[in-house]
């Protein structure tokens, strides 16, 4: 059974022993994925979570550090540049490295240098200025906070870019050099990896910038700065893991007889083209971008003075802005494509031929559900996630306490929650361990409550941070299979560059107002809304279990 079947979803484990399953875990190409995802790992906290203890202690707002999450965006629209991962030949690269090797190593030392890039920056320039100067000076002052941040800005989006680029290079390598047998416990590989790497980007950041002078009450912009530089080098780790591994070939590991389309690159003038249309492309959005700000600003406030919801006008807006200037660049292409700079059958085959794919094998209905289970799966961890290290501070714990509880031991939980999840995904089958991981979610986002009642308790802090890690690595050794399970190897890097866009779209748009829906509804009320946002998850697996059983017993022998 290969990962295109549609039976692979929910298939369990035939006639193996434990023992059979649990030494699969040291296969050569299981072992391959932990230093792969600790490389995928590094980038993410850099964005999130550590990025946003750094702007706290610089002195920037609660609401304006969680919209930084934003910056990670780029995970969510990481299909729109797949196809130019999947079919653009890199200079010397391809040639000396091969097609996934080759991006690979690309994309990661544009992770390290857009980490060196943000290392550059201090985001408190201007902010003390402004905070006890006169009225007129911090007028003065205001240009140069808003440039840094600005800044700041830019240097994440880069970082988010870049590290969404090397996944889809190693979401496509970890399915193009295994069949299905395997695909449950390199997930759980990949998962340990990337929580080691988040350890390191996560506690070893805030242990180094502490270390190194920058604390809650003292504000040292070099601390962070030799940090950041610090973890642009931990790259070195990946780049070194990507000149050792071979190039895969998706038609010698039994994950299907048909060689990936993909491998069609067309000829070099072709590529090209391809090229500049996307260039192009991103250059009108961000024009767009620019241009549609006042507009926005201006139908959010009407909309706010209407609703009097503040926060869901910034929702809307944002929306609103998103998807126009997404219609202009798709405008801006599909012009591209009139005047003869692309050819059109080569965007069928980019875009349109894995998604038309996906619909054949599973039938429209099925499809849509499968896309709505995998748009809503991560939406309760995610939201919560942006908003977990601002809560523990508030909360009284100090930043080693949140080292050592939520980025240490929380994470160890998660990569154990990871092998467990592979493990039994192979025995019982992916989507009954994905119902098990949304009802797990739920309770442990309501566990959350205890922490927000009254004075700082260690122990309680380490068991509602265990259970949460636990629960929450298991459900994705079980997600993950899950994707690779919908994934044809014929179209593998772009279809999984969809479902995993998917994945995040809706849950990072949601996670930017994290700080906004605290600041009005309070932690204990974030918390239960973040454990409802689990219902209708649930109902999705039940409905999906229900529709693939049907499909599989009336399939044709």
């Amino acid at each position: 059974m290969s990962p295109s079947d549609p039976a692979a979803v929910g298939a369990v484990a035939p006639g193996r022993s434990w023992r059979e399953d649990i030494a699969a875990f040291a296969h050569p190409r299981v072992v391959t994925m932990v230093f792969l995802g600790f490389s995928a790992g590094v980038p993410i906290l850099l964005i999130f979570s550590s990025l946003s203890l750094w702007l706290r202690e610089a002195g920037v707002e609660k609401s304006a550090v969680t919209y930084f999450s934003w910056a990670a965006l780029g995970y969510s629209f990481k299909f729109v540049w797949a196809p130019l991962v999947d079919r653009l030949p890199l200079p010397l690269l391809t040639r000396l490295l091969g097609r996934r090797r080759g991006w690979l190593l690309l994309s990661q030392i544009a992770v390290a240098g857009s980490i060196l890039w943000m290392a550059s920056i201090d985001p408190a320039a201007g902010l003390a200025a402004m905070t006890n100067a006169p009225s007129d000076a911090a007028s003065e002052s205001a240009p140069l906070a808003t440039a840094a941040l600005t800044l700041m800005a830019f240097a994440a989006v880069s970082l988010g870019f870049s590290s969404a680029t090397q996944d889809i290079v190693i979401d496509a390598y970890r399915i193009d050099s295994a069949g299905s047998e395997l695909q449950a416990m390199m997930s759980s590989s990949y998962i340990a990896g990337y929580r080691i790497g988040m350890i390191v980007a996560g506690a070893g950041a805030l242990y180094l910038a502490e270390g190194f002078g920058s604390t809650a009450d003292v504000y040292d912009y070099a601390a962070w700065r030799t940090t950041y530089a610090i973890m642009a080098g931990v790259m070195a780790i990946g780049m070194a893991t990507t000149l050792l591994i071979d190039e895969p070939d998706p038609r010698s590991n039994g994950a299907g007889a048909k060689a990936s389309a993909s491998t069609t690159t067309g000829t070099t003038l072709d590529n090209v083209r391809f090229f500049i249309a996307f260039v192009l492309g991103v250059a009108a959005f961000v024009v767009a971008f620019r241009l549609m700000a006042d507009p926005t600003s201006a139908a959010k406030a009407a909309f706010a003075s209407v609703s009097g919801n503040e926060a869901l006008a910034g929702v809307l807006g944002a929306a609103f802005r998103l998807f126009v200037c997404l219609g202009v660049a798709a405008a801006v292409f599909r012009g591209l494509i009139a005047i003869g700079l692309v050819r059109a059958d080569a965007v069928r085959e980019a875009y349109l031929a894995p998604v038309a794919d996906f619909f054949a094998r599973y039938g429209t209905s099925v499809a849509w559900l499968l896309l709505a289970l995998v748009g809503f799966y991560r939406v309760s961890d995610i939201v919560l996630g942006v908003i977990a290290n601002v809560f523990y501070q508030d909360m009284g714990y100090t930043k080693v306490q949140i080292a050592n509880v939520s980025k240490v031991f929380g994470l160890l939980m998660t990569i154990a929650g990871g092998f467990l999840g592979g493990l039994l995904a192979v025995r019982f089958g992916v989507l009954r361990i994905l119902l098990l991981g949304a009802v797990l979610a739920a309770g442990t986002n309501l566990l959350f409550l205890l922490l927000a009642g009254g004075e700082p308790v260690l122990p309680l802090l380490w068991a509602v941070i265990g259970a949460d890690n636990l629960s929450a690595g298991l459900s994705s050794a079980a997600f993950i299979a899950f994707l690779a399970s919908l994934t044809n190897v014929s179209f593998t890097a772009v279809q999984y560059a969809i479902f995993s866009s998917i994945m995040t779209l809706f849950p990072k748009a949601l996670g930017g107002y994290s700080g906004s829906i605290v600041e009005s509804m309070g932690y204990s009320g974030f918390f239960v809304m973040t454990a409802l946002l689990t219902v209708p998850v649930i109902l999705l697996i039940v409905l999906a279990r229900r529709h693939l059983d049907r499909q599989v017993r009336f399939a044709p022998a």
